[in-house]
């Protein structure tokens, strides 16, 4: 990728002068979000990490500045027509949300299966929904449709320079608060932010290495970069960066600017939504936190180094974060489900119980299964869910019940 990029920015489409002028336009219309050192995160990494909190912007998302940069550009024509995008995330909430503010008429396609949750936070913005297809690039192609018909301007979610010069403010900001900053790792989905962060960082006076991460699940960017033919698609936690196809402009920007990119599979980012609430005590959806599952997995490329990582949005939905932060629970032996042969007899389960007891092991629930099973029919299967203090504390438990010479297996999540 990046070589010798110091000149780049002459042929390039945004240019750091583009992203300063972003950043006085903008100026007091945004939440100048706060770039903190994390001793706990620095001290689990073995690199020294700085957070960029952009989940503390109004709509709970980084996508308000390229937005914003970009509607206050239009003329007086424009801006009485209004403007119209492809969105479900949170470009759609930004572009409502300032759009509203400055009395610029808002359009968002989006497709019919987006959740009623979505809608709702973008309508309560002032946008006018249009929902339309099953997939977004059915929604995509009905925006443009609509674009010629109405007269609209269309807002790219990315590929525009007027977003990624917004979106570049943010590394202005952290390298100001935080300017011993040497490596800036930045999600990725069609390339916006890492764009702008990256056209920030080669304008510097000393090397800042700039690393993208994307979900394993959706490496667009990095398909497209090395050539390679990696599948694309699923259910990613980082719904944010599941993007098929990156921009034009963004995929030359990267390519030209970024040195690296690495991928992060769901079980990190769902680490890093639960490390960053519990570290942190600031909730991050997965795009969010695809930052530190970069460093969690990528440990002894950063080690070392001084890093900053971008908390660039906040919007998940709660019962998702509950599973979320369950099933790291479960993961690092604080919760348990242990599956126990037990004979059906008198006792059986008091005996089992006193186990629990003995071993100060708190029994969430419990359930039997007498009929569904392959034991034998004076055979029963206990399921008990639990919660220990630590996996030291669960081994303690199993090993307790298996001296009792019960069978006990731990129910293990994928």
């Amino acid at each position: 990728m990046a070589t010798s990029p110091a000149p780049a920015e002459h042929v390039l489409p945004v240019s750091y002068a583009d992203v300063q002028a972003a950043a006085a336009r903008i100026s007091g219309a945004i939440v100048r979000t706060p770039t903190l050192f994390s001793k706990t995160l620095s001290l689990l990494t073995g690199a020294t990490v700085w957070v960029k909190f952009e989940n503390l912007q109004f709509t709970a998302a980084y996508k308000e500045r390229g937005a914003l940069n970009t509607l206050l550009q239009l003329d007086a024509e424009a801006r009485g027509k209004g403007v119209i995008a492809a969105s479900a995330g949170n470009h759609a909430q930004g572009l409502a949300y300032h759009g509203n503010r400055l009395g610029i008429p808002v359009t968002i396609v989006m497709p019919r299966l987006t959740p009623t949750v979505k809608v709702m936070q973008t309508e309560g913005h002032g946008a006018t929904v249009i929902l339309h297809g099953e997939t977004f690039d059915v929604a995509y192609e009905h925006a443009r449709v609509l674009e010629a018909e109405r007269g609209l301007t269309f807002v790219h979610p990315f590929d525009d320079p007027r977003i990624i010069a917004g979106q570049g403010t943010v590394a202005l900001e952290m390298l100001e608060d935080a300017p011993e900053i040497d490596t800036l790792i930045v999600p990725i989905g069609g390339g916006g932010l890492i764009s702008g962060m990256a056209t920030v960082a080669r304008n510097a006076d000393r090397e800042i290495r700039v690393v993208g991460v994307q979900a394993e699940l959706y490496p667009s960017m990095y398909n497209k970069l090395r050539g390679t033919h990696l599948a694309c698609g699923g259910d990613t936690l980082a719904e944010g960066i599941a993007v098929k196809q990156p921009g034009t402009i963004t995929a030359n920007v990267v390519e030209a600017l970024v040195d690296d990119i690495v991928l992060v599979g769901e079980r990190r980012l769902e680490e890093a939504v639960s490390l960053l609430l519990q570290i942190e005590k600031t909730v991050a959806e997965g795009a969010g936190a695809a930052g530190l599952a970069a460093l969690l997995a990528f440990r002894d490329k950063f080690r070392g180094r001084t890093v900053g990582i971008v908390i660039c949005g906040g919007n998940i939905d709660t019962r998702l974060l509950a599973n979320v932060l369950l099933r790291d629970l479960a993961r690092s032996g604080r919760l348990a489900r242990l599956r126990i042969r037990l004979q059906d007899r008198p006792g059986a389960l008091f005996h089992v119980a006193r186990i629990f007891d003995q071993t100060n092991v708190n029994i969430l629930e419990l359930s039997h299964q007498r009929i569904f099973t392959n034991l034998p029919a004076k055979g029963l299967s206990l399921d008990v869910e639990c919660e220990t203090r630590d996996r030291a504390h669960l081994d303690r438990l199993l090993a307790a019940l298996r001296a009792e010479h019960y069978e006990v297996s731990p129910v293990e999540l994928a």
